[in-house]
């Protein structure tokens, strides 16, 4: 399988004409024996930038990877282009370890996929000194930093790599890092003398959607219906409880909804993550727990019912959507409600009180995303360090917020707050403003405050997103244990002495209608006649039939997009297939003569 010829094996065994962005660069400066430190967006082609060097160098290439339950997946998808790969974890039988091992020494594996734990144990050192290594691989190397979101006390040990084994090139890869976890990634993995290749934090096919938690359920059921029906998706919830609750809604509602969360049975659990990455049409409900290192290719939206905890977080729970590079949503809606329980995680929590600061000036710096007026993509890459024009792709842009200027309503809010004692929640305080006569109102005597009443110039809801503004601007913060009573930042009481102007967005009351047209289920696919859309929907099923008899993802032996181009391309012989992006030669051997024949017949049925 070795050769040294990285274009050669990106045409021949990927079926990619081309490398993309940064790929090429960071691939021979791998084969050239240095490290690196490499940041790409997901479905950017950051695995390529591991294996094709491990293919041009003698020796395995050792992939770090934090999960068990993917590596079976990531190593099925390298199997289907001849590439020979392994993994060694907890999971296997001995007689299968042992197997794996017996390759590992007699140089007759490219690749092995191995835990951070398991790559620490002092016997798989002992294996590592028998074998020819050509590189280690650090995937999900967020996971070294404490400022990452997804911390893992092991990743920080893998800096022994760098003292055994000095002269075997190491590359470390994220998808989401912002400053400070770049630094701590670099100082911990000993990458200091290597090259640092950020190539971006962009993911143009996404679009962003953000709103208020107003009628939450039917608002996701309709944004499915009429832009994702018979689309796979995920949708994460804060809670296991609300995982269950909305699953079960879900289901009810004639949707194949899964749930997924650390209190189920871990044989469930891998059944459901199972059947999420081999069948069509199935919509996974989530807490977290699920997702890193997921790498089917046609998740079509990303929602989330809850606010995650970052922006990292966000970025890359959204980033398992449209892994294939075709046009894929992401929804999200949130409450203050939310943000209260974000911050009650974060005190609750055992690190140390220089990172809940930290912690909390991100979730600030997500509220800010979510009540932005600006672009979204604008603010989500600038915080990144990264940057582009207004997008079109994103609901700011397509629905620019209109703003009004705040100052007087935040001022009567933030009195409101003050002077009913700094302990009640949103709904009290507006009943408060709008001079509600309720029994306890009356019974602490805020009927008499001078604030009682002065709101009347806004409806309940235009004050809700009022207070929900204040609180993203930092102005409000919500008490942490749980009774959700509001109290002034010092930042509101800087607003309150200085009267400086605070423009807000206006609040529109939602709208019954999506917020761009589509034809139910055929937002992918872009294809230009009904003739088109029929093939690849033949297509499809083809690689579904054959799946279902190998048992394996769908998209591991052809991508939607590669469907596509076969679909539109209509190749009409093995040297056309092979010129479709995603065909490469083993795939050809071993597929390419089903979907050629396919192809064929339509060819004939259509003249």
């Amino acid at each position: 399988m070795h050769s040294n010829n990285a274009k050669q094996i990106l045409q021949q065994t990927y079926g990619y004409d081309d490398f993309r962005g940064e790929q090429e660069s960071i691939i021979n400066h791998v084969i050239a024996g240095k490290n690196a430190f490499v940041l790409m967006p997901t479905g950017g082609g950051k695995s390529l930038c591991y294996q094709i060097p491990a293919l041009c160098l003698p020796g395995v290439g050792v992939i770090v990877s934090p999960l068990i339950a993917l590596m079976q997946n990531q190593i099925t998808a390298v199997q289907e282009l001849g590439i020979s790969a392994a993994a060694i974890n907890s999971s296997m039988s001995g007689e299968e370890v042992y197997r794996a091992k017996q390759a590992m020494r007699s140089g007759d594996l490219d690749l092995v996929y191995v835990s951070p734990e398991r790559l620490l144990m002092p016997d798989f050192i002992e294996l590592l000194n028998d074998c020819q290594i050509a590189l280690f691989a650090i995937d999900e190397a967020h996971c070294v930093s404490q400022w990452g979101h997804d911390f893992r006390p092991e990743y920080q040990q893998l800096s022994f790599l760098a003292e055994q084994f000095p002269s075997v090139p190491r590359i470390a890869l994220t998808a989401t890092a912002d400053n400070a976890t770049r630094e701590d990634i670099v100082n911990h993995l000993q990458l200091n003398q290597g090259k640092t290749f950020v190539a971006g934090f962009d993911r143009p096919n996404i679009f962003y959607q953000i709103s208020d938690i107003t009628g939450a359920k039917q608002n996701l059921l309709s944004f499915m219906n009429m832009q994702h029906n018979n689309d796979s998706g995920i949708v994460y919830c804060l809670s296991r409880r609300k995982v269950e609750d909305m699953a079960t809604w879900l289901s009810g509602q004639g949707k194949t909804a899964l749930p997924y969360h650390a209190g189920m049975p871990s044989s469930q659990r891998a059944k459901n993550q199972d059947r999420f990455l081999k069948e069509e049409s199935i919509i996974m409900v989530a807490t977290i727990a699920f997702g890193m290192g997921i790498d089917k290719s046609n998740v079509r939206f990303v929602a989330h019912m809850n606010i995650p905890k970052n922006i990292e977080a966000y970025y890359q729970e959204t980033g398992r959507a449209g892994r294939d590079g075709l046009p894929a949503n992401t929804w999200m809606v949130y409450s203050v409600g939310d943000v209260a329980m974000q911050r009650h995680f974060i005190e609750s929590g055992d690190s140390p009180d220089a990172i809940k600061r930290v912690e909390h000036q991100k979730l600030n710096a997500l509220l800010g995303l979510c009540e932005t007026t600006r672009c979204r993509r604008q603010v989500l890459l600038e915080y990144f360090g990264d940057a582009c024009k207004p997008c079109n792709n994103c609901d700011t842009c397509i629905n620019t917020p209109s703003v009004f200027n705040a100052t007087v309503a935040a001022q009567k809010a933030l009195s409101c707050v003050y002077r009913t004692g700094q302990r009640f929640g949103i709904a009290y305080l507006i009943e408060v403003l709008l001079g509600k006569d309720s029994p306890r109102i009356r019974q602490f005597g805020h009927d008499d405050l001078s604030t009682f009443g002065i709101g009347v110039e806004f409806n309940k809801a235009e004050w809700q997103s009022v207070f929900r503004q204040l609180v993203a601007h930092n102005l409000l913060i919500v008490d942490i244990t749980g009774h959700g009573g509001l109290s002034i930042t010092t930042q509101g009481r800087l607003f309150l002495k200085e009267k400086t102007e605070l423009l807000l967005r206006e609040y529109k009351k939602p709208e019954r209608k999506k917020v761009r047209e589509s034809k139910p289920g055929n937002k992918t696919t872009q294809l230009n006649s009904e003739a088109d859309q029929e093939l690849f929907d033949q297509l499809r099923s083809k690689r579904f039939e054959l799946a279902k008899t190998l048992n394996i993802p769908p998209y591991v032996i052809f991508h939607d997009s590669t469907l596509l181009a076969m679909a539109t391309g209509k190749p009409a012989n093995e040297d056309d297939m092979l010129a479709i992006s995603g065909v490469g030669q083993v795939k050809m051997q071993r597929y390419g003569l089903d979907f050629l024949e396919i192809i064929q017949s339509d060819n004939l049925n259509s003249h």
